[in-house]
């Protein structure tokens, strides 16, 4: 509460303080405006008055000479010129004149302004550096724990990925090996056909070997046979001629 109302008297104080000091800036710049008008309207009088009496002497001058005349109208109207170019002059340099006290009084505030900004507020920062202090030494913490907590996360989702890969890749080759032993199934089931067939088809070959074999010895029996029976034929042949018998009587 004490700091709160030091810290509101001051800030009214340092408001009273520049209010004054805009009023004084505003009260020399109005006090400078009406100088200048009071030189301008001045100027603009001597200037009518000028005129005036450049009318009068004319008017008197008129009786003269015309070639004096128009040399004096001549003269009077450069005169004249000039004068206006000078006042011009004058007044554009006025003006200028202000505008440059202006600007330096309005640099010259914000000058005064910025410090005492920049002094409350290291006055104000001062004050409240053990707060300030605490204030960032909080964040620093809560900071820390947001990070390692997203690192947390971050390795989490890591640890995630990775298992996942790792299941994709048993699954992967669970598959694999299914497939493989699928195969290795269907090439066993295929050899197993094949090695039936060939058992079969030699069995067919040895029957018609034992067949053959058999039709050949029973061939070579008939043929014995045959040759036996000629034989047995031809000797008795032999033995079934006739005797001849020789008588040893004549006749």
């Amino acid at each position: 509460m004490g700091r709160s109302r030091s810290r509101s008297r001051s800030s009214s104080r340092q408001r009273h303080r520049t209010k004054r000091k805009k009023n004084r800036s505003k009260s020399r710049s109005v006090s400078k405006e009406r100088s200048s008008k009071s030189k301008q309207s001045r100027n603009s009088r001597m200037r009518s008055r000028s005129r005036d009496r450049k009318r009068s002497a004319r008017k008197r001058s008129f009786s003269s000479s015309s070639s004096d005349s128009d040399d004096d109208l001549i003269f009077r109207a450069k005169k004249r010129e000039e004068e206006e170019k000078k006042a011009e002059m004058e007044r554009q340099r006025l003006l200028r004149q202000k505008e440059l006290e202006e600007k330096l009084i309005e640099e010259e505030v914000a000058r005064r302004v910025e410090a005492l900004v920049k002094q409350r507020v290291e006055e104000e920062l001062e004050k409240r550096k053990d707060e300030i202090e605490a204030e960032v030494l909080r964040r620093v913490e809560e900071a820390k724990r947001i990070m390692e907590r997203q690192m947390l996360e971050e390795l989490e989702k890591q640890r995630e990925a990775e298992l996942q890969s790792q299941r994709a890749k048993e699954e992967e080759e669970r598959k694999k090996r299914e497939e493989l032993e699928a195969i290795m199934e269907e090439n066993n089931k295929k050899i197993k056909e094949a090695q039936r067939k060939l058992a079969e088809e030699q069995l067919k070959l040895v029957e018609e070997q034992r067949k053959m074999l058999e039709e050949k010895q029973r061939m070579e029996e008939e043929e014995k046979k045959r040759s036996r029976k000629d034989q047995e034929i031809i000797l008795n042949k032999k033995n079934a001629r006739p005797k001849l018998s020789f008588s040893l009587g004549g006749k």
